[in-house]
């Protein structure tokens, strides 16, 4: 009897275990953002997503009212004291938004616990606390404070440029100049991340990132779509995470989600996607792993 080599799958990648990342994020259910984001993007590129939820909406907060809001901040010290007994070991941990002090605190325990269990665990934290100029309404001064004790434990930072002020003690401008957005690179850094990556800033060639890696500066602009969408930064963040996962150099990370987030834009757009459900990356997922 013939064999029939159509059924049989071949494996050309390495037989190794994926990353395994901690994503600690909300869950909007409708929006693509966060958990809903973060997932599809981090798995498509090869890691393996343990998600620790803190919080559940019915919908990203963006465009919708009277919105659904369930707190989950019990519930995730719950999944943690479990995850504690089993022995659970991480590569990443991955922090989004968190509604409030006591989340903060309970992911600088968390984070302590995954540093004993494997000392090269990287922490990777997007401080999700405002934008345009101004911070979100659960954001009091004590959170931001507690946020900055965050940062100091992370590896990786990727603030936008509201955010970058807000911990760099800087005053937000609408007409921040490039120039002036590297300079909050500095004293960001000093606060304890070896790679501090600023999002959304704009100039003439566009919209991208400026960074900086162990005292080297660097930037990238892609061009700019005729809208933002909600979750292109979660989308950014996911993308660069995993590709610093992935052993790759820093500027071609940020290329890579500069451009894949402009592609997505551009997709959304002519897809006539609503702007408050955001980006409509799901079928431009395989351009990720093509080379």
């Amino acid at each position: 009897m013939k064999k029939n080599s159509e059924n049989r799958t071949t494996i050309n990648r390495k037989t190794t275990p994926p990353p395994k990342i901690a994503a600690v994020h909300d869950i909007s259910c409708v929006g693509r953002c966060s958990l809903t984001a973060v997932v599809p993007v981090l798995s498509n590129m090869g890691m393996q997503v343990v998600p620790l939820p803190t919080a559940l909406l019915s919908t990203q907060t963006d465009g919708y009212e009277n919105f659904s809001f369930l707190d989950l901040s019990d519930e995730a010290e719950k999944i943690i004291s479990h995850w504690k007994k089993i022995g659970m070991s991480f590569d990443a941990v991955y922090t989004g938004f968190l509604g409030n002090e006591k989340q903060i605190e309970t992911v600088l325990d968390f984070f302590e616990y995954c540093n004993e269990k494997n000392e090269n665990c990287k922490f990777f934290v997007d401080p999700v606390m405002g934008d345009n100029g101004k911070k979100y309404k659960t954001y009091t001064k004590k959170m931001c404070k507690s946020m900055r004790k965050l940062v100091k434990r992370a590896d990786v930072i990727t603030p936008n440029v509201t955010e970058a002020c807000i911990l760099s003690d800087i005053p937000y401008k609408e007409d921040l100049q490039e120039d002036e957005i590297k300079k909050m690179l500095s004293p960001l850094g000093a606060l304890g991340p070896e790679i501090t990556i600023i999002t959304g800033v704009q100039n003439k060639k566009g919209i991208g990132a400026v960074y900086l890696e162990n005292g080297k500066y660097g930037s990238y602009f892609s061009k700019k779509a005729k809208r933002e969408y909600p979750g292109s930064g979660d989308v950014f963040a996911s993308i660069v995470l995993a590709e610093i996962m992935n052993k790759k150099p820093l500027d071609y990370s940020v290329k890579k989600a500069c451009d894949f987030v402009y592609l997505s834009s551009v997709f959304t757009e002519k897809a006539k996607t609503p702007l408050r459900e955001g980006l409509a990356f799901e079928g431009l997922l395989q351009t990720l792993c093509e080379k």
